[in-house]
């Protein structure tokens, strides 16, 4: 897992200068890098799914690595691959490589800052990939964060277009508020639980519900569905997803369609194991989810726009 992130942000730190002698046929050999994650991928399955068993929410057969980052703080490069994340990643890598792939075509070789945009797109789906794989809090808020920057200069690709410029800004503010509310979150759930180690929390999480720090656990986890809300663009953050549709269509059709908007519902997915038995959780997930689905949906009816269509209907 290391390595697939290693190897994503590498050859994106290079992709600029591919670009200069192969133009837009770079898109090809960018779209190699998740293409070839993927083929790993999929040789994972047997590790994932070895046993079968179940501990904690989590199958027993998911492999781990973990690396020292900051000892003095407890930080550690720490991925976990479990069933939830290995379908995860099918989907972020696997619709990455046929992005990337579509974009040799969607531009022309006369178009400005293609080295740029695509080193952006491929450490878009390194950051997510290393989002649905972390295990461990803190490094999971750094991808969030780092999905949030890229769709901001993704997003506003275009800079010469005002309403652009305004789209990305709009989203980069929303999901940053989010993130910001959901980091107090993570913190605050790792304070609790004594440990920042995501598969280590989920096995506390009876005695963490139920326990003395109850009320922190409950508050925390309210303020990281906050950030789940604001990045899946549920009621009443769900404007920004249309505003974001003014990107360039594989932008459009990759992180608002695809990837990004599935980081909250990632989240969601990853706690819901222990903390369902919050006192704010069903009424957050499914009050909000409900209202998202009906408004997303009648909105989506109303438009004639194929991307707005696609914006509404990816909300709902």
């Amino acid at each position: 897992m290391i390595t697939v992130l290693a190897v994503h942000f590498a050859v994106a730190a290079v992709a600029p200068f591919v670009f200069r002698k192969f133009g837009r046929n770079s898109f090809y050999a960018l779209a190699a890098v998740p293409t070839g994650s993927f083929i790993w991928l999929l040789s994972q399955h047997a590790a994932v799914y070895g046993t079968g068993a179940v501990s904690g929410g989590h199958e027993a057969g998911a492999t781990a690595e973990t690396v020292p980052w900051i000892p003095s703080l407890g930080i550690e490069f720490a991925f976990r691959m479990d069933a939830l994340a290995w379908v995860m990643s099918l989907l972020v890598l696997g619709v990455g490589a046929l992005v990337l792939v579509y974009c040799a075509r969607y531009f022309k070789n006369k178009d400005s800052y293609l080295g740029g945009f695509g080193a952006q797109l491929l450490a878009f789906a390194g950051a997510m990939f290393g989002l649905v794989t972390a295990d461990d809090l803190l490094m999971l808020f750094i991808f969030w964060e780092l999905t949030t920057v890229l769709s901001y200069l993704l997003i506003g690709y275009a800079r010469t277009r005002l309403a652009a410029r305004r789209s990305a800004l709009q989203a980069l503010m929303v999901t940053t508020a989010g993130g910001l509310a959901m980091l107090v979150g993570l913190i605050m759930l790792g304070a609790s639980a004594g440990t920042y180690r995501i598969s280590a929390i989920l096995e506390q999480a009876p005695q963490l519900v139920s326990g003395p720090a109850a009320g922190a656990v409950g508050a925390a986890v309210v303020l990281i569905l906050v950030g789940a809300v604001t990045k899946s663009a549920l009621v009443p953050f769900h404007f920004w997803l249309p505003g974001a549709m003014a990107a360039p269509t594989p932008v459009s059709a990759y992180l608002h369609a695809a990837a990004m908007v599935k980081a909250g519902v990632y989240v969601v997915a990853r706690l819901a194991p222990g903390f369902t038995d919050t006192p704010y959780w069903l009424p957050m997930v499914l009050g909000l989810g409900l209202a998202t689905m009906l408004v997303g949906g009648y909105r989506a009816l109303r438009q004639t726009d194929i991307k707005l269509i696609l914006a509404y209907g990816t909300v709902s």
